[in-house]
């Protein structure tokens, strides 16, 4: 039996960002200024972290320790993305 690795969306960070920082962002918007720095979506080190935490519980794995010091959304989608797909 495969377990099928999930990748984060940007629809999924978008609603990882309300209910683990309080900062709603459209999906759309977070997708077309993905290189944009977290802070201009109004989320800090501290909301990102717990993003982390919760991505951790749900996939049951340690993200890379880089994951909660990328600096936009696409950086932090990539490198979350590519450690669950290789399991790193």
């Amino acid at each position: 039996m495969t377990t099928e690795v999930t990748k984060v969306t940007v629809e999924e960070l978008a609603t990882l960002m309300k209910k683990g920082a309080g900062v709603t962002v459209d999906p759309h918007d977070l997708e077309r200024r993905a290189d944009a720095p977290f802070a201009e979506f109004g989320l800090d080190s501290l909301g990102l972290l717990g993003i982390v935490g919760e991505l951790e519980n749900r996939h049951g794995r340690a993200l890379p320790t880089d994951a909660e010091r990328c600096k936009s959304p696409r950086a932090f989608l990539d490198l979350v993305n590519g450690a669950l797909t290789t399991g790193a």
